[in-house]
């Protein structure tokens, strides 16, 4: 079995009371690990490598991002929207029309998130050998 690619184990500690001082060598530290919670899950990963080619509309990336639900697509669009990294488009036709794209930002991180799926996709099979090694040891 697998490990699970659900965002998981997202939440980031808990603010220092309020009569502490935040430490200043971690101040960047919540909100790097935002950004990577955003763009590290699986379903912005797929939608990013998606649009990596040019706008899309909803339904197409739908059928393109296997095993997506409307919902959780919507959420993904609009988290990356949020974050900057889409933008949504609506053309005033009949029905409307709505196109998502990456924005400058956005295929700025297209590179380096379509290296990151490509690297999986070629050890995937060495990535699980591995793990089935470590699951067999018993001490894990």
């Amino acid at each position: 079995m697998g490990t699970s690619l659900k965002p998981a184990h997202i939440d980031l500690p808990a603010s220092p009371r309020s009569d502490q001082r935040p430490d200043p060598n971690h101040a960047d530290c919540r909100g790097v690990a935002s950004v990577l919670s955003r763009v590290g899950d699986k379903w912005s990963v797929f939608v990013i490598m998606m649009l990596g080619d040019g706008p899309k509309r909803f339904n197409e990336l739908k059928r393109m991002i296997n095993g997506i639900s409307q919902r959780m697509l919507t959420l993904t669009l609009r988290g990356l929207e949020r974050d900057g990294l889409v933008t949504r488009t609506i053309f005033p036709t009949i029905p409307p029309r709505v196109d998502y794209e990456l924005t400058d930002l956005g295929r700025g991180l297209s590179r380096p998130v379509e290296a990151l799926g490509k690297w999986a996709m070629e050890h995937l099979a060495q990535i699980e050998a591995a793990r089935t090694k470590f699951d067999k040891r018993g001490d894990g």
